[in-house]
């Protein structure tokens, strides 16, 4: 209610206005009519009743939510409507209002200083109807009502962010910033003018970024946490001296009727329910373009623009959608609040939102959607460390080009085809009034047995890049191309800038061991323990040659093991053997593996086994070792 008389008026916030005494204002729209006022101002600054309302206070402001950031600015529900759908312009403390997250990675909290200073109202003489100018205003139904009272003041609004990283918590990080901005009333300066605070207080602090939102103008907008605080304590000073850095923060309005029966009027509000169910929608909005945001700048969204495109598109019709949904309550409100039309004309526009293909719902299934989908690939690029990823099929024919082999990671099925997209495009022409029923397809990354095999090859391209990471004749790429012969991926071979593989298998294994021979001394495996071969135009096959009896010699009682294989990879070789036939009273207890780098004097460790395979770790790539099993004969001495 008022404080100007026992007249009803209404009371509504500024939010940065121009307002004045006397000026006339229209609550169909929520619009100034500038330039023109009721009285003269001779006459207004006669009788003219000021009050002092000093009042302080500050708060924090956690939530970004549209309900919580006009509860702080005191935003009744008809002007929220009115900012909502753009009727109102917000300038000062309020542009905080517009000031929304562009990531979900952001940690935000809001530290808000409001004063009040004076009252300014009209006393009971100006309001007769004797004194009225201007009165053509009111024959012309431009306005409803006029600006009788203000209270004068100012707001401010600092504004934290804090960017995390993939391993930080939002919510851990926004508890530590509250913290901070909790103490910056009673932070005290030192020499030089440098904070007081502790040192791991002073590392936290440097990593917020602060933006400011004022009704009194600066010399330079505080960005940092230091730069905050001061400007946040000088506050006081600069608010008391002189009251020009004074606004309107709310304003009275008195109706015209109360002066002219004839005049136009305020006929009705929109009801609260309209008002939130609008909210929520357009908050809806607002927390998708936040997540397409993060989406699109993600390694993923900058590196494949086959899925950068769809979240763009998904954004735009998004955006397009909101901002008509928008207009169509810019261009009724003003209406119904005149009675020219019913408030359930608004109310079917929204269920309609909510039916159609744009409702929340579909829309935050569609983004989990291609959230997993971009996941699924940062795990697989993970996966394959090291490896580079190129963006486009000209960079990949340059990379290709630079090199002697290129073996490519495809993801082959990112630019399949978004129905979803086709339905909200033609939602948004006319076309399509209902929502789509056919069958949602299968994509490839929820298909078990295409993500297994998607997932198999990327482990086994990973392997094989690491064994050979030290040849400078290879190299390693990742791109999201279109290849209908293969759903999920597929891997390329390229030759000298010629592709000369469209689906080439990496060798799940790597070579055998190649030669062995017996003598006296036991039986002996000679092999280089390579890398994955450079033969790429075939697969690596396990090779094992049986030992022959080269010497045809007899067997001693304890004979050396027979057919002696081994399967190799970079570091650790797995060999086996048959145990050979004993003489008479003959006991093999064991065996013994010996092994050494094949040189002139070979340097033999010795390993003991009780089973007919052993397997050998810790060896060095592309090194020749020589391998030689004994049988352990108890009392009688090792097979020679």
């Amino acid at each position: 209610m008022d404080e100007t008389s026992d007249i009803k008026t209404t009371q509504i916030m500024a939010l940065g206005r121009p307002f004045d005494l006397g000026m006339f204002y229209d609550c169909r729209s929520d619009k100034l009519i500038p330039g023109i006022t009721l009285w003269d101002k001779e006459k207004l600054d006669r009788d003219l009743r000021v009050t002092s309302k000093p009042n302080t206070e500050f708060k924090i402001v956690a939530s970004e939510s549209i309900s919580d950031k006009s509860s702080s600015l005191d935003l009744e529900a008809s002007l929220k409507a009115s900012f909502l759908c753009g009727l109102v312009s917000v300038e000062g403390a309020a542009k905080y209002l517009n000031d929304n997250k562009k990531s979900t990675k952001q940690a935000r909290v809001t530290l808000q200083y409001k004063t009040t200073t004076v009252f300014k109202q009209l006393t009971m003489d100006q309001l007769g109807t004797g004194n009225l100018t201007h009165c053509e205003v009111i024959n012309k139904g431009l306005a409803t009502h006029v600006v009788t009272a203000i209270l004068y003041g100012a707001q401010a609004f600092f504004v934290f962010d804090q960017e995390t990283s993939e391993d930080e918590n939002v919510q851990d990080i926004q508890v530590s910033l509250k913290m901070m901005i909790e103490k910056i009333p009673t932070i005290p300066f030192g020499g030089g003018g440098a904070l007081k605070i502790e040192e791991k207080d002073r590392e936290k602090v440097n990593k917020f970024s602060c933006t400011f939102h004022g009704d009194l103008i600066l010399e330079k907008n505080p960005t940092t946490f230091e730069e905050a605080v001061k400007v946040f304590q000088d506050l006081p000073r600069l608010l008391s001296s002189g009251g020009e850095n004074v606004v309107p923060v709310s304003v009275y309005l008195l109706p015209l009727t109360t002066l002219d029966s004839k005049a136009s009027k305020l006929v009705r509000q929109i009801s609260l329910r309209l008002v939130t169910e609008a909210e929520n929608i357009l908050e809806g909005f607002t927390e998708l373009e936040t997540w397409c945001n993060d989406v699109l700048k993600s390694p993923a969204g900058q590196n494949f623009p086959q899925l950068y495109k769809k979240i763009k598109k998904f954004k735009g019709l998004c955006s397009e959608f909101m901002v008509g949904l928008q207009r169509t309550f810019y261009q009724k409100l003003p209406l119904i609040r005149g009675g020219g039309e019913k408030e359930a004309v608004l109310a079917e526009v929204l269920k309609k939102a909510s039916e159609g293909p744009f409702n929340s719902h579909r829309l935050k299934q569609w983004m989990e959607d291609k959230d997993k989908e971009f996941n699924t690939i940062k795990t697989l690029i993970k996966l394959m460390k090291n490896t580079e990823v190129v963006s486009s099929e000209n960079a990949l024919t340059d990379k290709v080009t630079e090199t002697e082999k290129a073996l490519v990671f495809v993801f082959t099925s990112l630019d399949s085809p978004e129905p979803f997209l086709s339905e909200l495009d033609q939602h948004l022409k006319g076309s399509m009034s209902t929502i789509s029923n056919g069958p949602v397809p299968i994509r490839w990354y929820s298909s078990q047995e295409v993500a297994n095999s998607v997932r198999r090859k990327a482990k086994l391209f990973s392997d094989f890049q690491e064994s050979n990471d030290d040849r400078k004749s290879f190299r390693f790429l990742v791109v999201g191309l279109a290849d209908r012969n293969h759903e999920g991926s597929v891997i390329y071979l390229y030759e000298d800038g010629f592709k000369v593989s469209q689906d080439f298998e990496v060798p799940t294994s790597p070579t055998a061991v190649v030669s062995s021979r017996k003598d006296r001394k036991g039986f002996h495996l000679h092999g280089t323990l390579q890398r994955h071969s450079e033969n790429l135009h075939s697969t690596l096959q396990r090779q094992s040659d049986k030992a022959r009896n080269i010497l045809g010699l007899k067997a001693p009682p304890c004979a050396p093991s027979k057919n002696l294989t081994g399967i190799a990879s970079s570091t650790v070789i797995r060999v086996r053997w048959k145990g050979p036939k004993v003489g008479k009273g003959v006991n093999i207890k064991g065996y013994i593996v010996e092994y050494g780098q094949t040189q002139k004097k070979i340097e033999w460790k010795t390993e003991q086994s009780q089973s007919e395979e052993m397997l050998i770790p810790g060896l060095q790539p592309e090194t020749t070792y020589s391998i030689r099993v004994l049988c352990d004969c108890g009392e009688w001495y090792p097979s020679k």
